[in-house]
């Protein structure tokens, strides 16, 4: 059953200049987003990903074409409330969403602006904290947390709000190479136990490798989509449009061109060693 739905969905953001033309930013992409699915929407700067990542919980409106959550239409400010009680959205930096001086205050922000009562905050907040593993920072200080431990506090908020989808943009791109791992495994887990809906905006292809389906963005356009596997094997493609592949897919890639047989190209490290010792025997 798809939980969002854009249909042939054009948005621009207006300019200043009078004489220049206007550009859409996302310009005619539809794309469905099932229940529970975890889904990498990726694409370099100025694509149209983050732009589209905001139609999913009605913070844009489309100027033309649709966008449905869960059957309700984005554009009837009748159910702006209900869509964002769905769809909860992370942004790149932390700092610009952590609003208390407490963990648990910050997490207990967005229930209570929902009119949550207090005995049922506080029930949300601890399962919350316990379920990004940040449970026993939470009378803490978030200045003091490190970026991944912030990013985590951020998407417990949102998990806080009860949401059925959780929406992230960029959310590793300013965290260091352990940040990145705390976010994506705390990701993965939400999306394997909780049967969350994942919506990942990346520009990070070994992460966009985790998800059940990868959507590549280009120029306000969907440029190609499926399973990591049947995108990433589209090197030249990927390529032709200045975008990257996992390092174990370009490695295999490289080595196909000298002449090394494989069956088809890894998206990870074990997996590209495993195909190494199979053809190196």
């Amino acid at each position: 059953m798809e939980f969002i739905s854009a249909q042939n969905v054009c948005f621009s953001y207006s300019e200043i200049e009078q004489d220049k033309s206007v550009v859409n930013a996302v310009d005619g992409v539809s794309l469905d987003i099932k229940k529970g699915e975890f889904v990498a929407l990726l694409g370099h700067n100025g694509c149209g990903k983050s732009t589209m990542a905001k139609h999913f919980n009605a913070m844009l409106v489309p100027d033309s074409g649709k966008v449905y959550v869960d059957g309700d239409d984005t554009s009837d400010e009748e159910k702006t409330y209900d869509i964002r009680r769905k769809v909860g959205l992370v942004l790149q930096n932390p700092d610009n969403q952590l609003v208390a001086s407490i963990v648990e205050e910050d997490v207990a922000f967005g229930p209570e602006n929902l009119g949550v009562p207090p005995q049922e905050i506080r029930v949300r907040v601890d399962e919350a904290l316990k379920a990004v593993d940040m449970y026993e920072y939470r009378k803490n200080a978030p200045f003091k947390l490190s970026g991944g431990q912030k990013q985590r506090i951020a998407i417990a908020g949102v998990l806080a709000m009860q949401t059925e989808c959780i929406v992230l943009d960029e959310p590793t791109a300013m965290l260091d190479p352990n940040g990145r791992n705390e976010v994506m495994s705390t990701l993965i887990k939400l999306n394997k136990e909780k049967n969350m809906t994942v919506v990942l905006i990346t520009h990070y292809m070994d992460e966009a490798v985790l998800a059940d389906r990868v959507i590549v963005m280009d120029s306000g356009k969907i440029l190609t989509q499926g399973k990591p596997q049947e995108v990433f094997s589209q090197v030249e493609l990927l390529k032709k449009h200045r975008l990257d592949v996992p390092q174990a897919t370009e490695l295999a890639y490289n080595l196909r061109g000298c002449g090394v047989k494989f069956d088809k190209l890894p998206l990870t490290t074990e997996d590209c060693v495993t195909m190494l010792e199979e053809v190196l025997g």
